[in-house]
């Protein structure tokens, strides 16, 4: 427990309105003369830092991922490694040498697992072995000022329920009370307020597509050293709506999202030092903390975080039929539709398999083969055994390809479907040893991964003799994330969400799901939510 916050500190006024709204960060107007950069007698602040993230779909098919799918993207980075990367933790570094009085402290952390978020529940074994990792070195390390973690919010590990909170409590048991632990979060996350017993604040993306991520680094570095020095005392306050929702439906590029999202940010600019995180929550893990959560931090005032986290929760609820639920056309009616807009010039055009976490469904593809679709290209699909048999027979570029590909995991993937064509390429792409492209019908071309891949803008496809301006449609195994490149730079005029033939894992039909540590009918839209309002305030507070 951070013993430090309940112990009820008053700060100035004065100290209040001279802080940043951006990160917490006290003004030089503010008097504050112990944040100055540190001088040649003083010590810097020695802020560790790891990163542990992974989006888990519990439903998809597939054994438990062990250490070895941990690493076979390539061995944990190191320290130093780490603190060079991009994304939460280059904004959380970049800030903190822009001090020039912070040391960052890197600890050996996971690259990330073999399939990313298709893959099914982490072994305790995983969780126990990278987190010992990170806190032997911490412990080498120590005394440590602060610590930083990197973390997702949906990860989902055997017998630990809430494994990013159980990783700040183990933290916690190194460092002590008095040190403070903050995160950064996706924000799918799936969080009740069990972190912030253990941790002193949270940075949640605002965006889907999460272009802040760099900036949630960046905040997260500001507030922890304002807390180190003791200008900001953290007080705070989570709520839980009970709206459960596909993250198709979690695009912030319109409303009512953009709007929930903006009145976070206008709470962060009227009220100085406050910081308003929300998470949409993350449906296919199962796990007891699932759906949408309000995080509010506040300096030193728990009646204003109550206030705005029961505002922002009161929103979300009011709002909530106009995001919560979608219907989007069936792979027929979809290529036919794609048809249309090819007919009349309104290409490219995006079908976006948005349902199929395991990337190997070949229900859109079967449409586009058997209606003799011209300039496709599909990035990609999910077929390690097919890229086995072509690396086996040592096929090479200009090598005929006859083959069925796809529909092997399960009934959600359909049937696979036969591909005649030529192999083109072969090699390294998109972080796997083997991908391959196949060229087919009338300028197509189709992809392979061994495991799911994600495209999100045109040039991760320009590779060998693909150049994705020559293609009419892409096919991509994405729900937003793909309008960082396609819709919101203009590049595909017409965008197409494509639904699956069943009420299957990944799709809106939530209610369809097997959960075990939850159930959907206690969310809206699938049944009779609890009421929410009626929970005590300081049962989520964390303070």
């Amino acid at each position: 427990m951070n013993l430090r916050r309940r112990v009820t500190l008053l700060a100035s006024p004065l100290l209040l309105l001279g802080m940043v709204v951006s990160g917490c960060e006290p003004s030089a107007e503010a008097g504050d003369t112990t944040v100055s950069r540190a001088g040649p007698s003083e010590a810097p602040l020695r802020i560790a830092v790891a990163r542990f993230s992974h989006e888990t779909c519990t439903f998809c098919p597939g054994e438990d991922p062990g250490i070895e799918d941990w690493t076979r993207m390539g061995p944990p980075l190191t320290g130093e490694e780490l603190v060079e990367t991009g994304g939460y933790v280059g904004g959380f570094v970049h800030q903190a040498r822009e001090f020039g009085d912070v040391e960052v402290v890197g600890l050996t952390s996971p690259r990330g697992v073999f399939g990313g978020t298709s893959r099914t529940w982490n072994q305790e074994e995983v969780f126990d072995h990278f987190v010992g990792i990170m806190l032997d070195e911490l412990e080498a390390a120590m005394p440590v000022d602060g610590v930083f973690l990197s973390v997702h919010g949906a990860m989902a590990v055997r017998n630990i329920p809430r494994p990013e909170a159980e990783m700040a409590r183990r933290f916690r048991e190194v460092v002590g009370p008095d040190v403070p632990i903050v995160a950064t979060f996706d924000l799918h996350g799936n969080e009740d307020g069990e972190f912030l017993r253990w941790a002193d604040g949270s940075f949640v993306t605002k965006r889907f597509p999460h272009y802040d991520a760099w900036l949630q680094g960046e905040r997260a570095a500001r507030y922890i050293r304002s807390v180190i020095h003791g200008t900001y005392r953290p007080t705070t306050a989570v709520r839980r709506p009970p709206i459960l929702t596909a993250t198709v439906l979690q695009w912030t590029g319109q409303s009512p999202l953009m709007d929930v999202m903006e009145r976070a940010r206008r709470w962060e600019d009227r009220e100085p030092g406050a910081v308003v995180n929300v998470f949409l929550g993350f449906p296919w893990s199962d796990v007891p903390n699932l759906g949408t959560s309000i995080h509010v931090m506040t300096n030193d005032d728990q009646e204003l975080a109550d206030a705005i986290a029961d505002d922002m929760a009161e929103f979300i609820w009011r709002v909530r039929s106009d995001w919560a639920t979608g219907e989007f056309p069936l792979p027929a009616e979809a290529v036919a539709m794609a048809q249309d807009a090819i007919e009349a010039g309104a290409v490219p055009v995006v079908l976006a398999d948005y349902w199929d976490r395991p990337g190997d469904a070949t229900w859109t593809l079967r449409e586009l083969v058997e209606r003799n679709v011209p300039r496709v290209l599909y990035s990609a699909l999910t077929d390690e055994p097919a890229l086995d048999w072509i690396w086996e027979q040592d096929l090479q570029p200009g090598d005929p390809f006859d083959r069925e590909v796809g529909g092997y995991t399960g009934e959600q993937a359909g049937e696979p479907v036969r591909i005649q064509g030529e192999l083109i390429w072969r090699g390294a792409r998109f972080g796997y040893d083997r991908v391959a492209a196949i060229a087919h019908g009338d300028g197509s071309v189709l992809i392979l991964a061994p495991a799911y891949q994600q495209n999100t803008a045109p040039g991760q496809m320009r590779f060998g003799p693909i150049e994705p301006d020559d293609f009419d449609v892409f096919v991509l195994k994405t729900r937003v994330h793909f309008r960082r490149g396609f819709d919101e730079t203009g590049y595909a005029p017409t965008i197409i969400i494509v639904d699956a033939p069943g009420d299957w894992f990944g799709t809106t039909r939530l209610e369809a799901l097997d959960y075990q540590n939850t159930q959907a009918n206690d969310f809206y839209p699938f049944g009779t939510p609890r009421d929410w309002r009626d929970e005590a305030p300081d049962r989520w507070s964390g303070s």
